[in-house]
């Protein structure tokens, strides 16, 4: 039997197609080409990778060089492109020597950002097998094992932050730390251990009422950004989380099948989404301070919203959250590529509405008010927001 579309109907679905079509050309064009050409461009004007940025004013192992050279590494595992598998090598080759010393890390710093760059040694030394990487991974872990602590056992962010939490901090240390035990490691309870701090960490800083995470936590209660009585921070700060929310699913990667972690650290990931979907602006973003959109001087920020959408994405593939999540993933890559993502007539990518930098004392001293957050450098192509969109766009198409 043949069956027949009438002619209203043929052009109705004619109609939907051609709506659609595009939709799917773009959304494919975007994940192929705006992320590697943006990576192809970062590496045009840096040339050499470790004068990319500077941290406290010097060119140094830095955790921002590492967030940007992750997501060239998940794009070369996508596209197979040599170029982006090189530009990771020569970074780690220009600070790693023939022992796999670490120029200008500096293990009594206790500084919990310089674990983060080591997560690309991992990648190098499957692909190579040279040694230097794994003795370079060897010392980072070092670290980790006389890193200080608070009471409750969480990793000091520095040691120059004595008794602090800062958010971040899970992202530099715990997928590093979870990986190198897996493949490394010979103490299960290290496991333990990594899945402990995400807990403990997310007792302290989460609000009941809104369910989100305020942005450091301060054991001693001396500082005086610190609350009186629970040492917390004033408020919260959009990149702070997406560098938790990250962390949970980068960690996840690397737990042993089977252990209680898992689940705990599924529940802290959907007890956070959950939290953060009703603050996505209908653009698809996120703001700097995310809970006081209407407040004159805050800004929808790009890197925050990136590893939300990161986090969530991978989150939804790994099975980790419900599939509903992706349309708020969809919605956080679409309000990227439109709000963030900009190209200059000549073809080149920007990614603007950076948070340059923001964290909690120091001088001058940073004291965690909204004030302080949205007078931070609000800036384009910096490190922050090309790693984090790098990573958002790696893993959405990895998702569709």
């Amino acid at each position: 039997m043949v069956f027949q579309l009438k002619p209203a109907v043929l052009s109705l679905l004619s109609t939907v197609l051609m709506s659609v079509l595009p939709a799917v050309a773009d959304a494919d064009r975007f994940d192929t080409t705006v992320a590697t050409q943006l990576a192809r461009q970062h590496i045009q004007r840096f040339p050499d990778p470790w004068l990319m940025r500077k941290s406290d004013g010097e060119y140094v192992w830095s955790y921002t060089h590492g967030l940007v050279l992750l997501g060239m590494e998940k794009l070369f595992k996508q596209h197979g492109e040599a170029a982006f598998a090189d530009y990771i090598k020569a970074y780690a080759d220009h600070f790693i020597d023939a022992e796999g010393n670490i120029d200008t890390f500096r293990v009594t710093e206790f500084n919990i950002d310089s674990i983060n760059a080591g997560k690309m040694l991992f990648f190098l030394y499957e692909r190579t097998g040279d040694e230097r990487y794994r003795h370079a991974m060897d010392r980072l872990r070092e670290q980790l094992e006389w890193h200080p602590r608070t009471h409750s056992g969480g990793f000091w962010h520095k040691r120059k932050y004595p008794w602090q939490i800062w958010l971040d901090g899970l992202y530099m240390a715990q997928p590093f730390y979870a990986r190198y035990e897996k493949l490394f490691g010979d103490n299960p309870a290290a496991f333990d251990d990594i899945v402990s701090q995400f807990v403990v960490i997310e007792r302290k800083t989460r609000n009941p009422d809104s369910g989100l995470l305020y942005h450091g936590w301060d054991e001693s209660k001396l500082q005086r950004w610190a609350d009186n009585e629970t040492g917390l921070s004033p408020g919260y700060w959009s990149r702070a989380m997406g560098w938790y929310a990250m962390a949970i699913v980068d960690t996840i990667d690397h737990l042993p099948e089977g252990h209680e972690g898992r689940r705990e650290l599924n529940a802290i990931l959907t007890r956070l989404v959950e939290a953060l979907a009703p603050f996505q602006h209908e653009s698809g973003l996120w703001y700097q301070v995310p809970d006081q959109g209407d407040r004159q001087g805050n800004w929808l920020e790009a890197s925050g919203s990136a590893m939300f959408t990161y986090a969530i994405a991978k989150g939804v593939r790994l099975g980790l959250l419900q599939a509903n999540f992706a349309t708020v993933a969809r919605k956080g890559y679409a309000g990227l590529l439109k709000h963030i993502i900009s190209t200059d007539p000549d073809g080149t990518v920007h990614v603007n509405d950076v948070c340059r930098s923001a964290g909690l004392g120091g001088t001058p001293y940073r004291d965690g008010s909204y004030e302080y957050y949205i007078s931070t450098d609000r800036v384009s192509d910096d490190a922050h927001g090309i790693g984090s969109f790098l990573l958002a766009a790696s893993e959405m198409a990895l998702l569709d």
